[in-house]
């Protein structure tokens, strides 16, 4: 899947308390599309026993949903969620292009902060908002459901230093069942940047299989985004 960071912007409403998206409808949520990929994954709400599901479908195809909103990490630091996948991508690799498919990935995506950049940073971001009209985000974290056993606990992302990626989940010893995740946003970061992280972030969801080709569908019950 192509590097995400750069090509989402932040047009959202900053101090949101909390997130509590049960997924009764995407009306919190917009799409997001690359450039060159034409064939899309699906989004869409799943209903069974009067509960509902997000519901991502993809086959050889790459895409996202995003939130609307965004909230302050260093208040509400918590995110937690349930997910299930119909099935891992047997060509996956997280440390290669070529294998950077997921059936499911959460990112928190963290906004650039002009007052807080040195003089580089800054003049690559200005440089950005010439072409966009806005600043790209700063960073992400991506947590996924990879194909395999990660060697390490953060693993680097293949396109790029301003993303790194953590495994909650991986092989096929759960596919098909439901599990719970929670993450402390703060700590993830520090570990995986050794440094603190902007205030401002918000969320994605993608599932994609562009570079493998292959097929897979996943479900998110809810995400939270709670104060510790």
């Amino acid at each position: 899947m192509r590097f995400i960071v750069p090509i989402i912007m932040f047009s959202l409403l900053f101090g949101v308390d909390n997130v509590e998206e049960d997924f009764a409808t995407l009306n919190n949520w917009k799409p997001l599309t690359f450039p060159k990929i034409e064939r899309h994954t699906t989004y869409s709400i799943d209903e069974n026993d009067s509960l509902t599901f997000l519901k991502a479908k993809t086959s050889g195809s790459a895409s996202g949903i995003i939130f609307k909103e965004s909230f302050n990490v260093y208040e509400t630091p918590i995110v937690e969620w349930r997910w299930l996948v119909s099935n891992v991508f047997e060509e996956g690799n997280a440390l290669e292009k070529s294998g950077d498919d997921y059936p499911i990935r959460i990112y928190i995506i963290f906004k650039y902060d002009p007052d807080k950049a040195g003089f580089f940073e800054s003049a690559k971001y200005e440089a950005a908002k010439l072409i966009y009209d806005e600043y790209p985000p700063h960073s992400s974290l991506n947590y996924i459901w990879a194909n395999r056993e990660p060697k390490t606990d953060i693993i680097p992302n293949a396109y790029t230093n301003k993303a790194q990626m953590i495994a909650l989940e991986w092989g096929s010893d759960y596919v098909g069942q439901w599990r719970n995740e929670n993450v402390n946003l703060l700590e993830d970061y520090r570990m995986a940047f050794n440094e603190d992280p902007p205030a401002e972030a918000s969320l994605a969801i993608m599932a994609d299989s562009d570079n493998t080709g292959e097929s897979a569908i996943a479900l998110i019950d809810y995400i939270r985004v709670l104060k510790k």
